[in-house]
């Protein structure tokens, strides 16, 4: 079922849900918080609600789960062999803040592995797309198009802007004892795994709480572009649909 998916759908859903969230960027929105004491905005519910109706009305047969959608049961979603994950502003922060480094994220998730996904960063107008076995892109151009030929001289290390843990500080100081030069580079949203994905960062390490729908796009993104999404400490890939839609602790390399 996820071959009749098509990229090209995706992007144009993703772009059209971008617009929406501009109009409400640079306003004065009101910002409510859920239970777990994140914020939501108007722009956050209206990009969802369009992705949402776009994608069921163009793939009827495929669920999906999205980040401000009602919960839906892992009895229910362990049937559910290929599905859309949605993330209709990750880095909602980063909008309130007008930092401009927030995504409109849409995966296509495939027996456990995001075999699709679009990361578009409407007011940096940047377009990341992905499509298992066609290779991934920025603005069309292919990833990833810097290469580090001397990572035991100098890394190049992405971290994020508002979740930085002592875990992750303590993990990119210890990098400093066998690299020469370690630069970090503080950036909010899905971005931060674009950026390995491109080549413009060597690592990423998320050693503290992120949930599924922020990361699958991007993972798909990531993959696509020949690198890696682990689970901390292992040689694990991170995977999808799990009973607890908490991802553990990962590195993108």
């Amino acid at each position: 079922m996820h071959r009749i998916v098509k990229l090209k759908v995706i992007t144009e859903i993703a772009e059209k849900a971008g617009a929406i969230t501009l109009a409400w960027y640079q306003k004065e929105v009101a910002v409510d918080y859920k239970a777990d004491q994140s914020p939501v905005t108007a722009a956050d519910l209206a990009a969802n609600h369009f992705i949402c109706q776009a994608l069921r009305e163009r793939y009827p047969e495929i669920p999906l789960l999205s980040e401000e959608n009602k919960a839906v049961s892992y009895s229910e979603r362990a049937e559910w062999e290929t599905f859309f994950l949605i993330d209709p502003i990750d880095g909602t922060k980063e909008f309130i803040n007008q930092s401009d480094q927030f995504t409109v994220n849409i995966a296509l998730i495939h027996r456990g592995v995001p075999v699709l996904g679009v990361v578009y960063a409407p007011a940096l107008k940047a377009m990341y797309t992905a499509c298992q076995g066609q290779g991934a892109f920025k603005n069309g151009r292919r990833l990833p198009f810097k290469k580090n030929a001397k990572p035991d001289q100098s890394l190049t290390v992405v971290a994020s802007k508002n979740h930085l843990s002592v875990e992750t500080e303590q993990f990119i100081k210890g990098l400093t004892e066998s690299t020469e030069k370690v630069t970090m580079k503080a950036i909010g949203s899905s971005l931060k795994l674009c950026l390995v994905a491109t080549g413009e960062a060597d690592l990423y390490p998320r050693l503290g709480p992120t949930m599924e729908w922020d990361t699958a796009a991007a993972h798909a993104v990531v993959l696509a572009a020949g690198k890696q999404v682990l689970q901390f400490g292992t040689d694990k890939p991170l995977v999808y649909n799990k009973a607890d839609l908490l991802n553990p602790w990962f590195i993108v390399q």
